[in-house]
């Protein structure tokens, strides 16, 4: 969701310049930040950027340089403020109440200060909304041109996930035929081979295996990437459903890694684990 789109112009004589730039946010968190001539211009581009933007906390900048030093603000009615000031001195010799701040006084007095009410022509703003809109095509493009790398690393981490996970098939049954000889020689030297009950044994050795059978997670876990990778490919955004696939993903390489009883099947899991947290850690970037 970080992105940056930058766009300029000269208009009349001022140069105005929009920028917008984002980072990583659940939700949409918008910022604005413009000349006071705008401002009746707000809702129009909070909607704009809400309808295109989505997720992100999104700072946006108008910013006018005028030519020539032009200053607009505050002025000050110098017949009125004479007026004010030369009747409170008469006032002030009359009570001899010695004040020496008269000045700043009169200053207060009605319509002395005037502020000039700054506005825009509706071909100023036109071409302000054009600028907006460019900046805001750059902002996109920044936002595409990374997430075509997002995608490709997140394509690359799931399928090391899945050639982690071929080994862990490829080791599975040779685990059984391991596990039934390590418990079948434990009992042959605890008490003997002659005194075990070979039908009990099976029945315990079934049972035990039974627990740590991990056909259904394999199913899921293999089904889980490839339904993230479909949605990875949809054009729709899809970042928070891609969080909740990863979520399930995990859920089964930690159910597979507590099944392992195996060291080098669990090797295979942490891999697993690790290419995940990668993922986990790229899909806060992802729209």
């Amino acid at each position: 969701m970080t992105g940056y789109g930058l766009a300029t112009a000269d208009y009349a004589n001022a140069k105005y310049s929009v920028e917008i730039k984002s980072l990583n946010s659940k939700f949409l968190e918008l910022n604005l930040k413009y000349p006071k001539a705008f401002s009746d211009k707000e809702l129009i581009l909070r909607n704009v950027c809400s309808k295109d933007i989505e997720r992100g906390k999104v700072s946006l900048s108008i910013n006018v340089e005028r030519a020539g030093g032009e200053v607009t603000g505050a002025t000050i009615n110098t017949a009125l403020l004479s007026h004010y000031y030369n009747q409170l001195i008469a006032v002030n010799d009359q009570l001899n109440a010695g004040s020496s701040n008269l000045l700043q006084t009169a200053l207060t007095f009605p319509d002395v200060i005037s502020y000039k009410e700054e506005s825009v022509s509706e071909d100023e703003w036109n071409n302000l909304y054009q600028l907006f809109t460019s900046a805001l095509t750059n902002f996109n493009k920044f936002r595409a041109d990374e997430g075509a790398v997002l995608k490709a690393d997140l394509e690359l981490r799931i399928t090391n996930i899945l050639g982690y996970f071929k080994s862990v098939e490829e080791l599975e049954p040779r685990r059984i035929t391991a596990i039934r000889d390590k418990f079948s020689q434990f009992l042959d030297d605890a008490v003997g081979k002659v005194n075990i009950d070979q039908n009990r044994f099976e029945q315990e050795l079934i049972y035990y295996i039974d627990k740590i059978d991990i056909t259904e997670e394999k199913t899921r876990l293999k089904s889980h990437c490839d339904y993230f990778l479909q949605t990875l490919a949809s054009k729709e955004a899809n970042g928070k459903k891609l969080g909740f696939i990863s979520q399930e993903i995990g859920r089964e390489i930690n159910t597979m890694g507590a099944k392992a009883n195996d060291a080098q099947m669990q090797q295979f899991v942490v891999g697993m684990k690790e290419e995940l947290e990668k993922i986990k850690e790229q899909l806060l970037n992802v729209l």
